[in-house]
């Protein structure tokens, strides 16, 4: 049913405020952290593993979690969740920036990561749930492009944080969780949670899918550090066994975390591969890069951070062109064209070295990136969509979503493992070196791969111009009014309230 709020109206903004501040504390954590990477192995002696964990302590639970999070606003109320996702995330934060070891780092970014999977769902459920149907596309659009704005400027603040001290990437964090508290608490309205029939929270599921991401992470990890021994195959074969216990019970409950039937549009099941690829290789790029030109080029964190932003940038410029573009012929051919133009960026990525110029080094490199992205990313929306039925539009964006988190998740446990660096000192120079050369091969390969499935895999046009749709299911959002910048996983897309 359709909230009462327009926009315009004082109501209207601040909701919209909370929400924008809210999902944007979740997602700036998630560029700003890389920046200040270097700088934590230094103060803590960490090794490579040490940062392959500290970045996928927080990416584990969040992959893992974000289903539920959404799951949990509706049975208990979306504002409630948002606030107690706002709150953990804020104490997280503290705990990060309060960090005496790696341990105690790890361990307080694996909370972030619960808090940000109780933060990020409920952020745009809200506005779905509480603006009118007409009003509802034009805040999700301000939603999206002001969330695109606060990521652009996210490298560049976290490298002027971290030129001071890099706690305060972290401490930066309570003001503006206390902000988006004090907003949600008086202005935001309470939704979902209510009379009705509640959802169901498939907990075997939940446990499979940690058990199954915690396990291939850590094997992933730690056999780059000491080899396949027994116990590190052993936990890989935990890992692979959770994976097909998690498919066995969605494929038998009856309220499933993951809509399996959804794979079963060919469509659907090419373009969630084209983000396991895409998303792959882009987790590689960002944790790397900056890395590299830190350790290897001796720039500065303020410096390396900055480079990045023409990435952010071009893509909260022609992310919503390319979407609208889409809509209309297909994803196919920007999904091709965008992987190719990313692979090109990946290619002028391995020129980078002890004297990189960013002129002709990194600027290249980034604005191909970034072109390939913002031709990828709103297509690869469109189709995933596009493919499934309109009522199952959330199901079918927060799948996507999981998946690319969890893609991101696995090749950085897996590719500097087998480059050799996660048993590297983060200051040994020609490891570093050597491991993002070898990275950067590995990115090439898998967005070559996501170029061919984009073509031979997705259809020529959407689906739901071929008239797959039902005409008297609820209307969706149409992707080209997002306008954001997602690095990290696909933006997520709200489910159409129903008509009663």
């Amino acid at each position: 049913m359709d909230g009462g709020l327009r926009m315009g109206t004082s109501a209207g903004r601040w909701v919209l405020a909370g929400a924008v501040a809210g999902s944007s504390l979740a997602s700036l954590d998630a560029t700003v952290v890389n920046v200040a990477l270097a700088r934590i192995g230094a103060d803590f002696g960490a090794d490579f593993a040490d940062l392959q964990w500290i970045t996928n302590g927080y990416t584990l639970p969040l992959a893992a979690f974000i289903l539920l999070g959404g799951v949990l606003g509706d049975m208990f109320g979306r504002r409630r969740i948002f606030i107690i996702g706002t709150v953990w995330f804020a104490l997280a934060s503290a705990l990060c920036g309060a960090s005496v070891s790696t341990g105690m780092l790890i361990a307080a970014r694996a909370l972030q990561g619960v808090g940000a999977a109780l933060l990020i769902p409920e952020s745009l459920a809200i506005l779905s749930a509480t603006f009118v149907g007409t009003d509802r596309g034009r805040a999700i659009g301000a939603w999206s492009g002001l969330g695109g704005v606060a990521t652009a400027v996210g490298p560049f603040l976290g490298g002027w944080l971290v030129e001071i001290n890099w706690r305060l990437v972290f401490w930066i964090n309570l003001p503006v969780a206390a902000v988006v508290v004090a907003i949600a608490w008086r202005h935001v309205p309470e939704t979902g949670g209510g009379s009705g029939p509640k959802a169901r929270i498939d907990l075997l599921g939940v446990a499979t899918v940690v058990v199954a991401l915690s396990a291939l992470t850590y094997a992933a990890t730690t056999a780059g550090q000491r080899g396949w021994d027994t116990p590190v195959i052993v936990v890989a074969l935990v890992g692979l066994l959770a994976s097909i216990v998690f498919v066995w019970i969605e494929r038998r409950t009856d309220h499933p975390l993951v809509r399996l039937e959804l794979f079963a549009n060919r469509v659907f099941a090419a373009t969630n591969l084209v983000t396991v690829f895409i998303y792959a290789a882009l987790s590689l790029f960002f944790f790397l890069l900056v890395l590299q030109l830190q350790v290897v080029s001796g720039w500065t964190p303020l410096r390396a951070g900055t480079s990045l932003l023409p990435v952010t940038v071009l893509m909260l410029l022609l992310s919503a062109r390319s979407g609208a573009l889409a809509e209309r012929i297909g994803p196919r051919p920007l999904m091709t064209a965008g992987s190719l133009l990313a692979a090109a960026g990946f290619a002028f990525a391995m020129r980078i070295g002890p004297a990189a110029d960013y002129l002709l080094d990194v600027l290249p490199a980034v604005v191909l990136l970034g072109l390939g992205l913002a031709g990828v990313v709103a297509p690869l929306t469109s189709a995933v969509l596009g493919a499934a039925p309109r009522e199952q539009a959330g199901a079918a964006s927060g799948i996507n979503n999981a998946v690319a988190r969890s893609a991101g998740l696995l090749a950085i446990a897996i590719v500097p493992a087998a480059a050799g660096l996660s048993g590297a000192g983060v200051s040994d120079m020609a490891a570093v070196d050597s491991g993002f050369d070898f990275s950067m091969r590995v990115g090439i390969g898998l967005l070559l791969v996501a170029a061919a499935t984009s073509w031979f895999g997705v259809g020529r046009v959407v689906p739901e111009e071929k008239g797959l749709q039902d005409p008297s299911a609820p209307q969706r959002l149409p992707v080209h009014l997002h306008s954001c910048c997602p690095l990290s996983a696909p933006a997520l897309h709200p489910s159409p309230p129903s008509a009663s």
